[in-house]
């Protein structure tokens, strides 16, 4: 197996940067398209031989180091008991938000063995085909909060905050049932053989500082304690729009932080120290540029990410779906190319 990906994780040394891309299964690509005419969303996401082979397009196709597991941050909360919709105009939906601690009560645990067994399927089929590490991975307890609350995507997240701030012991007893569900999600998805995981906490940046400081160490970190009193694969942590709070992540216990773009990857290495790998960080929309401006950007950063511990090469957020196949390619060849030949 190329564990390129791994070392680099673990900070070992590796023959060149390794690269893969949030959200590389996906739209911007004709072979998944192909897949979508022909099943909605959330079909293929509980159809094992259809997310499989979704997973392996970008690996066989653009010559990432890593795969990552094709499905999405929500599905574990519809067995849990909420009515999921993925609209294709609006994006998801949840019909039945809590909004109150009735609507809380009726949130069941989630049994992974039995509420998700697709998605320990779809490991067990990648894991006997796969040539390189695969990640599991798991939205974070507050970003899903925003999803069930709210009902869907927000601008304001006015629901959220409002028990936030007026009912903190309601609040903490929502994020309370989604860190032990994720905590379980994630140790079973390592049990059926993902070699590394990711927590996407997209919309902690939302926040005030200090009360990103309390979600992380209280929840976030106790889910990271939890893993790796039964596992040593790697955990990334991506706490999305914090890029002023980056100091109150590093102690989340996770190997590696993620960063987006509006962050200067060098002001980040150096700011979370020797102990911590990073991941990250380009631009989004650079792959809609010139050659020249991808290798710009591709040295930028490369240069940065020499002072963490471990570097592996990604964009700041999910690809767009408009983004040129073209220039992706371009863009995973010159990483390889760049980070094995140059000093940087």
């Amino acid at each position: 197996m190329n564990d390129t990906f791994i070392k680099a994780c673990r900070g070992e040394k590796t023959p060149y940067t390794p690269i893969w891309i949030m959200r590389q299964a996906g739209r911007y690509m004709p072979e998944y398209q192909r897949i979508r005419d022909k099943v909605d969303f959330l079909t293929l996401c509980k159809t094992p031989e259809l997310a499989a082979e979704v997973t392996l397009q970008p690996v066989d196709i653009l010559g990432v180091d890593a795969a990552i597991l094709f499905s999405d941050i929500l599905i574990p909360l519809e067995p849990m008991g909420l009515k999921l919709e993925f609209s294709e105009k609006i994006g998801p939906v949840i019909h039945n938000p809590i909004t109150t601690r009735k609507a809380l009560t009726l949130l069941r645990p989630l049994d992974p063995l039995e509420d998700v067994a697709f998605v320990r399927e779809t490991i067990k089929i990648l894991k006997d085909v796969l040539k390189v590490p695969l990640i599991g991975f798991s939205g974070a307890p507050f970003t899903l909060a925003t999803y069930a609350i709210e009902g869907g995507s927000s601008k304001n997240f006015v629901n959220i905050k409002k028990i936030l701030y007026s009912d903190r012991e309601f609040f903490e007893e929502i994020i309370d049932k989604l860190t032990d569900m994720v905590t379980n999600y994630l140790i079973m998805q390592i049990k059926a053989g993902v070699d590394a995981v990711q927590i996407f906490d997209t919309w902690l940046g939302i926040l005030p500082p200090e009360y990103i400081s309390s979600i992380v160490s209280r929840y976030v970190a106790k889910i990271i304690d939890k893993i790796k009193n039964i596992s040593s694969v790697p955990i990334i942590y991506f706490p999305f729009g914090c890029g002023a709070s980056l100091t109150r992540v590093a102690d989340s216990g996770a190997n590696v932080i993620g960063l987006d773009w509006r962050v200067d990857i060098d002001e980040a290495t150096s700011g979370l120290g020797k102990d911590l790998s990073v991941q990250g960080n380009l631009d989004p929309c650079v792959l809609f540029g010139t050659q020249e401006v991808i290798v710009d950007k591709v040295r930028q950063i490369l240069k940065g990410g020499k002072g963490a511990r471990g570097h592996i090469f990604n964009l700041g957020h999910g690809i767009l779906p408009e983004t040129p196949v073209d220039n992706v390619k371009y863009l995973i060849d010159k990483v390889h190319e760049i980070s094995s030949k140059e000093v940087l």
